[in-house]
């Protein structure tokens, strides 16, 4: 039985609102010990700790008062002036932030907080009367853990390991403690308590736990609701009454047809009701669509956190600018955004960046900067991670793929820059010597770009040797509205997603040849496989294909063999639950009230390894050949 019986509206308004201060609060934090003389920023943390410890007094959650209040007062201390901020009192306050959250992760199973870590109470009472000691020193981490060769340089052959575990992103780094500090600042909350900390969810597995890419058992439920500002909402119902007034019009036109008159004025009029109907119909859509989009500063205000706590874990001066926060996009999807960019940031602090020495040593400013930036181009959201650390070696790239047997010496020859990029989001594939708590296993680069693909998006990596690395992530505004091409194998139509379409070529027989038994054609000077879809569904390949639609992914660019294409359309998405056949990604209705099915091409790219489809290709580059 819950602990808040017949409070559950009010602790629900509670954790969304405390949890939004909270987040602040950690941002303020890491800005604050940039500037630790900023008494507006020791004001706003002030007020924050405050505004919580009130609400949870109306909830009666007395250990989370107490813990508020405690942590209240010694930012009282802080901003009149009593105290300095040092790095001793700013790990206790982030172990009393990290505290707080877990309390919020009690409340939220609607259980009252367990009492804080007395050893916590009893340093944040110390750093309140002045008498915070400095805490020991950690001991250095075992060698396979540590991204720092022998004698402190950087070991490059990490740079491009990934994480174990990312799938939740909070798979703690156990084992492996900090490294030797470079920065003159003693190291903060182990390493199993930075993820814990920065995301707020407690860190339980156990080291060679199996990795999971799905959400964890027991983790709490999505929060499904959204806020919405009362202009929209406005806007939403005006377009509703405009609708309601034509409906009426509408069938007062419907009763004057019936009842005998179908003169030109009626005609007229009823002509302009539909067209009037159809733009209202539309600007409702638009505006319920802009009801579902929310600021992405609100995915985007945990990452300095999370940043700061694994630099100084890992002893390296890293700081994380953000940009464009206010960029808009469907709630549904910040949710599922969240542990590809935490891994992508982890990644870039962990592996991108080097630490002061090698930074120093290459004649770059100590100070790391990883910049996290959304912005919008056209329909699309595109997310930027970068960092300015030493970059991609392709080269090495390939050459580590085809000694893990992931590619051929043939495949690695014919690779051109960008693809050899995309090898680190193979599965199995990893750049580290050995495999570590930290990285080795190659499966957190592959996730995410699972994780990415399932939104409908792209993600492509830019790098320079020696200059740094940037993710470009790119998303549709909204996954309830997809813009698709109408495409046709006889008289039975297909949508696959618009996005990936470049252009559409006829595909005649003289430009068709046979390369290594696969049909091909020259695309301005580059050389593409033709892949008729027919083949792809496993349908017979009755006779060669008329047209050819240019399609492009993050592996491959490839033509889509088709007899013929009717047209784009913004399909209304409707999932397959129950049933889903391997390729459909779903299903939508046209306006003559068709049902078409929309096509996975990731999914159905997967079947272009299999013998089968490399006889069927054979097959149809002879016919092709002969035709």
């Amino acid at each position: 039985m819950s602990d808040f019986a017949g409070m559950e509206d009010l602790l629900q308004d509670f954790l969304i609102e405390a949890g939004d201060l909270l987040s602040g609060v950690d941002n303020k934090l890491v800005d604050l010990e940039r500037s630790p003389d900023d008494r507006g920023l020791l004001n706003e943390i002030f007020r924050g700790f405050h505004t919580i410890k009130g609400g949870a007094g109306f909830l009666n959650a007395t250990e989370l008062v107490t813990l508020c209040h405690l942590t209240e007062n010694l930012f009282d201390n802080l901003r009149n002036g009593e105290l300095a901020v040092t790095p001793e009192i700013m790990d206790v306050i982030l172990a009393a932030t990290a505290t707080v959250r877990d309390m919020f992760a009690s409340l939220e199973q609607g259980m009252q907080p367990a009492a804080a870590d007395p050893d916590l109470i009893a340093r944040l009472r110390q750093a309140i009367a002045g008498e915070l000691a400095a805490a020991p020193a950690a001991p250095a981490p075992a060698a396979a853990a540590s991204p720092l060769a022998a004698g402190g340089a950087p070991d490059w052959e990490l740079l491009h390991g990934v994480v174990t575990g990312v799938a939740r992103v909070v798979q703690p780094v156990r084992e492996a403690g900090p490294v030797a500090a470079v920065v003159p600042a003693a190291p903060t909350l182990p390493p199993e308590e930075v993820i814990k900390a920065a995301v707020g969810r407690r860190a339980s597995d156990k080291p060679g736990s199996q990795i999971s890419t799905g959400r964890r058992e027991g983790e709490k439920q999505r929060d499904n609701s959204i806020r919405v500002d009362t202009t929209r909402l406005d806007q939403v119902l005006n377009l509703s009454g405009e609708i309601g007034l034509t409906k009426n019009r509408l069938n007062a036109l419907r009763s004057d047809i019936l009842s005998g008159r179908n003169d030109t004025e009626t005609l007229h009029s009823l002509d302009i009701a539909v067209s009037q109907l159809d733009l209202l119909v539309s600007d409702l859509q638009n505006a319920v669509m802009k009801t579902r989009m929310q600021p992405i500063g609100r995915l985007f205000q945990k990452y300095p956190r999370i940043a700061r706590d694994l630099a100084r874990n890992m002893g390296k001066d890293v700081e994380l600018v953000l940009a464009g926060e206010e960029t808009e996009i469907d709630k549904t999807m910040i949710e599922d955004l969240a542990d590809p960019i935490i891994h992508l940031i982890r990644n870039a602090v962990d592996h991108g960046v080097e630490d002061v020495a090698g930074r120093i040593a290459s004649g770059k400013p100590e100070k790391s900067i990883v910049r996290l930036e959304a912005r919008q181009e056209g329909d699309h959201i595109v997310i930027l991670v970068a960092d300015d650390g030493r970059g991609m070696n392709a080269e090495r790239l390939r050459a580590k793929a085809v000694e893990k047997g992931l590619i051929t010496d043939e495949e690695s020859n014919a690779m051109d820059e960008r693809q050899s990029f995309n090898l680190v989001f193979l599965p199995g594939f990893s750049m580290a010597a050995q495999v570590s708590d930290v990285s080795g296993r190659g499966v957190g680069m592959d996730v995410v770009r699972t994780n990415i693909q399932k939104l409908n998006g792209s993600i492509e990596i830019q790098s320079q040797l020696g200059k740094g690395t940037t993710f470009v992530i790119s998303l549709p505004l909204t996954l309830a509205i997809l813009p698709v091409l109408l495409v046709r194998l006889g008289e039975q139509p297909f949508a696959v997603p618009l996005s990936m379409v470049r252009e559409i070529l006829p595909i005649e027989a003289k430009e068709v040849q046979e390369v290594g038994g696969r049909a091909t054609m020259v695309v301005r000077g580059e050389v593409l496989p033709i892949l008729p879809l027919a083949g792809l569904l496993g349908w017979p390949l009755e006779h060669a294909p008329c047209y050819g639609v240019l399609m492009q992914t993050a592996e491959m660019s490839f033509i889509l063999g088709i007899d013929t294409f009717a047209g784009r359309e913004d399909a209304v998405i409707k999932s397959l639950d129950d049933f889903r056949p391997k390729g459909v990604a779903g299903v939508t209705t046209l306006s003559n009230g068709q049902i078409v099915l929309i096509l996975d091409m990731k999914e159905l790219l997967g079947s272009a390894g299999d013998q089968r489809w490399l006889s069927r290709m054979t097959m149809m580059a002879k016919q092709v050949a002969t035709a």
